[in-house]
C-alpha cells in the first residue's frame, strides 16, 4: 500500500493515495476475515470444481458438462477462426455451435459467439495451441499480469490474498475469462490518468476488445477535459479497427454488427432467464422475477443513465478529490450501468471495495458496503440460482455512498493540496 510522504517515481504504477502505514483496527478485523473466509470459499469452489470434472476426455468437462475454461472456449475459437479464410462465419449461432460439437465430439451446450472481431488480434496465437496447453498458459499469464499490478497497490498480504481469492478471481479463472488482465488495464488506467496520456490512452482503447467494461470512460474524460487521452483513446479504437478490417476483411465488421450483437442479446431476451444467476446488473435480477424485457430494460436504462450523470458530475466538479473515492465510483457505475456483466467483470471494484478498506476512510456503513461488494459475486450466484432479487443493488448503493462523501465540505478543496496542507 502507499504510505503517506513516500517517494514515488514519476512513471511508477502507483496511485497518489494516502493509505496509512498501518491498517486501523476496523481495517485489520477486517482484511483478517476477508483473508480466511476467501481463502475457505476459494478452496471450496475448486475443490468442488475438479472433483466433478471429467478427466477423461481430450478436452475435460466439468460438472455442468461444460469445458473445463468454459469461456476461454469462445477466445480459442477466435484465435482458430482468425488464420481462415471466413473468420468470421461463426457469427452464425448455429453454424459456431455445430463446429463445436465437431471439435468435441458430441452434444454440447450452446454458446455465443460475441465479442467482437478484434479480439482475434489477441487471441491468434493461442489458437495454434492444444486447447488445454492455451488454457494453461492463459490462466498463468492472466494471474501474473494481475498479481504484478495488485501487489503494486495492496502491499498488506491480508488484503492482496483476499483480493487474489475474492470471488471475482475465482470464477474468473473457473471462467477461463479475461477479466484478471482487463482489471490490470483499469487500475493502470487510474494509476496514469494524469501523468501518461499515450499509455492511458492505449490502454482505454484496447478495452474495446471488451466493450461493455470501458463505455463510461469516454464520459470521465470529457467531463474532466482529459483531452489528449481522449485522442490517443480515440486513436487506439481506430487503430485496432482498421487493423481488424486489413488483416480479416471488412466484412468482419459487418458482420459482427448484424450477427454478433443480435446474437449477444438473446442472452437478455432468453424467457428462462438462465444467465440470472451469473448476471449482478439490474436489468437480469428484474428479469429473474418474471419482468418483461422492456420493462426490465427501461429501468435497466434509467441507471445506466444515472451512471453516466453520476460519472459526469464526479469527473466535472470533483476532479480534484481523493482519486481512491473516484475510482471506486467510477467502477460502481460501470457494473451497475450496464445491462450485459458479468460476475467476474465485478473484480475491478473488488479491487477498489479493498483499497478503500485499506484507507481507513470509511466509516460503518462504508465497510458495510465494501464487505458487501466483496461477496456481490457469490451473492448474486446464490441469490439468482433461485431467481431472488437484490445484489444488483450493492453497487449504486455504494455509488450513493460514495457521492454523500464526494458531496462533503473537504471535496471541494483539491485533493493534494488538502493532503499537504493536513501534513
Amino acid at each position: 500500500m502507499v504510505r503517506a510522504g513516500a517517494a514515488v517515481a514519476p512513471d511508477a504504477l502507483v496511485m497518489q493515495f494516502e493509505l496509512p502505514g498501518e491498517l486501523s483496527k476496523e481495517s485489520r478485523d477486517a482484511a483478517r476475515f476477508l483473508a480466511w473466509m476467501s481463502a475457505l470459499f476459494s478452496g471450496g469452489v475448486l475443490v468442488a470444481y475438479l472433483v466433478t470434472a471429467d478427466w477423461s476426455q481430450a478436452i475435460p468437462r466439468d460438472g455442468t458438462s461444460l469445458v473445463v475454461g468454459r469461456d476461454f472456449l469462445n477466445f480459442w475459437m477466435y484465435g482458430r477462426a482468425a488464420i481462415t479464410d471466413d473468420p468470421s462465419r461463426f457469427y452464425d449461432a448455429q453454424l459456431y455451435n455445430a463446429e463445436l460439437r465437431t471439435i468435441l465430439g458430441g452434444p454440447y451446450l450452446g454458446q455465443n459467439w460475441s465479442y467482437p472481431p478484434s479480439i482475434m488480434l489477441l487471441a491468434a496465437p493461442f489458437g495454434q495451441l492444444s486447447y488445454i496447453s492455451a488454457l494453461l498458459i492463459w490462466t498463468a499469464l492472466s494471474f501474473a499480469i494481475f498479481f504484478v499490478v495488485a501487489q503494486r497497490m495492496l502491499s498488506d498480504r491480508q488484503l492482496l490474498l483476499a483480493l487474489l481469492l475474492s470471488p471475482a478471481a475465482v470464477f474468473c479463472l473457473v471462467s477461463g475469462q479475461s477479466s484478471l488482465i482487463t482489471t490490470a488495464m483499469m487500475i493502470g488506467i487510474f494509476a496514469w490518468l494524469d501523468r501518461r496520456p499515450v499509455a492511458t490512452g492505449l490502454l482505454i482503447g484496447l478495452l474495446s476488445l471488451k466493450p461493455q467494461l470501458g463505455l463510461l470512460f469516454p464520459v470521465l474524460l470529457v467531463a474532466s477535459g482529459r483531452w489528449r487521452v481522449f485522442i490517443f483513446a480515440a486513436l487506439t479504437v481506430l487503430g485496432i479497427a482498421a487493423l481488424t478490417a486489413m488483416l480479416f476483411g471488412p466484412q468482419v465488421w459487418i458482420d459482427y454488427a448484424t450477427k454478433g450483437i443480435a446474437t449477444q442479446n438473446i442472452v437478455l431476451l432468453d424467457p428462462r432467464v438462465i444467465a440470472a444467476p451469473f448476471m449482478p446488473t439490474i436489468f437480469m435480477n428484474m428479469r429473474s422475477i418474471g419482468t418483461g424485457y422492456d420493462l426490465a430494460m427501461a429501468v435497466q436504462l434509467f441507471f445506466t443513465a444515472a451512471a453516466v450523470v453520476i460519472v459526469f458530475w464526479a469527473f466535472r466538479f470533483r476532479r480534484n478529490a481523493d482519486p481512491l473515492f473516484l475510482m471506486a465510483l467510477f467502477f460502481a457505475c460501470a457494473v451497475f450501468g450496464s445491462p450485459y456483466l458479468l460476475i467476474y467483470d465485478t473484480l475491478p471494484l473488488t479491487f477498489a471495495a479493498l483499497l478503500l478498506l485499506a484507507s481507513g476512510k470509511l466509516d460503518a456503513t462504508g465497510i458495510r458496503l465494501a464487505l458487501l461488494v466483496f461477496w456481490l459475486p457469490a451473492l448474486q450466484l446464490a441469490f439468482g440460482s433461485y431467481k431472488i432479487p437484490g445484489p444488483a443493488l450493492i453497487a449504486p448503493a455504494l455509488a450513493v455512498y460514495l457521492l454523500f462523501v464526494l458531496k462533503g465540505r473537504e471535496a471541494w478543496l483539491p485533493h493534494r493540496q488538502a493532503a499537504a496542507a493536513n501534513r
